[in-house]
């Protein structure tokens, strides 16, 4: 329950924020064309609270954290007194239409920018994309990919760290080939370009990582057999066991590697077994019953506890921070990126090159803002970046009901020199309504199914 709850809280704040920069958007912009706002409102139904501003708008925070709206002056929905019909939206010059309207995605994408450029003063740790293990027969094997080598791009995009690569592997989803370009070693200063066919790319997003599917394992420190963390209240700690411990066998059998360890605790869930450690030098035994925990329908054995890896070699590490001016560049850049992925995936999704099981809903929305607030700031920022582009971009598709619907009926208006029909209008509103009710339905089922 308490995960429940702070997911809840990450999801409701973050959504909040965001709602309240795209509405504030639309509404910034009104005021600077002298459009009467009434209503500014985050969320929708009853009022938690509301107030009215020596502007004459009534702000308001309302109890259904899903949305927002600025509720302009408006002749279509309302009778106007005379004297205010020159402060109506539907008054305006089509341009100033036009900007109110898009206003509110373009706040989302400042946000992003602001939100990247706040990531990249404060530094990010990160280690570069150095690659531990190719599989066999895989499909980085087949383009000559090999262990060692250091991935720098991603076809033409700067990858980092490995978050980055991860980032534009995901844009391939659906594509027939991609290029990766490598050096020989973190070391060299040369690399070349490898062509990767991605016709038989299986890759589920939401159980497989890209690099894997590719064949691609990072590089990472050897795992030891010594304790780093115990968990507080798992069974490891009621069994005694504390950091710095280092477990040498199972039931007299000698331990080859931790993943040895973390395979018969997974297969021992309530059934005991006896540890032999080493503490200060001091060879000991202990009884240890790992808890039984239920994931994706199968009973399996958990311990609670972490272990200890070797130093990063100096040379992998890094940390990417910049200035207050250096950063503005890599912020709008890394937003761009965001934006062209997101525009990609979407038009995947519409040609069927990716599938609908990908749409994900609030849940998984909640999920990724709790997990991320969990980690820290950064992440938190970044998740809420990735989001506002999102949001900006989906407000932006063609339906009705959303900020490009608007933009596409001024677009008619600009070329034909009149408004479009309020019955045609109404009608696009009830169409764009139902598809928008269709994609949330299926986005809402892909987060069920995934729970």
């Amino acid at each position: 329950m308490s995960g429940f709850l702070w997911n809840a809280t990450a999801f409701i704040v973050a959504l909040g924020i965001l709602v309240a920069i795209h509405e504030f958007g639309h509404f910034w912009v009104a005021r600077r064309c002298g459009v009467k706002v009434e209503r500014f409102s985050i969320g929708f139904g009853r009022a938690l609270w509301r107030k009215l501003g020596k502007d004459g708008t009534e702000y308001v925070i309302a109890a259904i954290p899903l949305g927002g709206y600025v509720k302009m002056l408006d002749e279509r929905i309302e009778a106007v007194p005379d004297a205010d019909k020159p402060r109506a939206f539907n008054n305006q010059p089509l341009w100033q239409r036009s900007a109110i309207v898009a206003a509110g995605p373009i706040a989302n994408f400042v946000f992003a920018v602001f939100a990247y450029w706040l990531v990249m003063m404060i530094g990010v740790p990160a280690v570069k994309p150095v690659i531990g293990e190719i599989a066999p027969n895989s499909i980085a094997a087949e383009a000559g990919i090999e262990p060692g080598m250091e991935l720098t791009q991603v076809s033409g995009v700067e990858t980092a760290d490995w978050q980055a690569v991860n980032f534009a592997l995901i844009g391939h989803i659906g594509d027939e080939s991609m290029t990766l370009t490598a050096k020989p070693s973190p070391t060299s200063s040369y690399g070349r370009d490898y062509q990767l066919d991605l016709r038989q790319w299986q890759f589920d997003p939401e159980h497989q990582s890209p690099l894997t599917t590719l064949g691609i394992t990072p590089y990472r420190p050897a795992i030891t057999l010594s304790i780093a963390q115990v968990v507080e209240g798992s069974a490891a700690e009621q069994a005694g066991l504390k950091q710095g411990d280092k477990i040498i066998a199972v039931a007299d059998t000698e331990l080859s590697s931790w993943q040895r360890l973390v395979e018969v605790i997974k297969a021992s869930p309530d059934q005991t077994l006896s540890l032999t450690i080493l503490r200060q030098g001091q060879r000991q035994s202990v009884v240890l019953t790992p808890d039984a925990r239920r994931s994706h329908g199968e009973v399996t054995g958990y311990a609670g506890i972490a272990p200890q890896m070797d130093e990063w070699p100096e040379s992998y590490r890094f940390t990417q921070q910049y200035g207050p001016f250096a950063a503005i560049p890599e912020a709008v850049g890394k937003t761009g990126q965001v934006i062209s992925m997101t525009v990609n995936m979407i038009k995947k999704l519409i040609t069927g090159d990716v599938g609908v099981n990908n749409l994900s809903g609030p849940i998984s929305i909640a999920k990724g803002a709790g997990m991320t607030a969990e980690i820290g700031l950064i992440s938190f920022l970044g998740f809420m970046a990735l989001i506002s582009v999102n949001l900006g971009i989906i407000n932006l598709l063609p339906l009705p009901v959303l900020d490009g619907g608007h933009l596409l009926f001024f677009g008619i208006e600009a070329v034909t020199r009149r408004p479009v029909s309020e019955r045609v209008q109404d009608f696009g509103y009830r169409i764009g309504a139902a598809v928008l009710m269709m994609v949330m339905a299926v986005a809402l089922f892909n987060d069920f199914a995934r729970l």
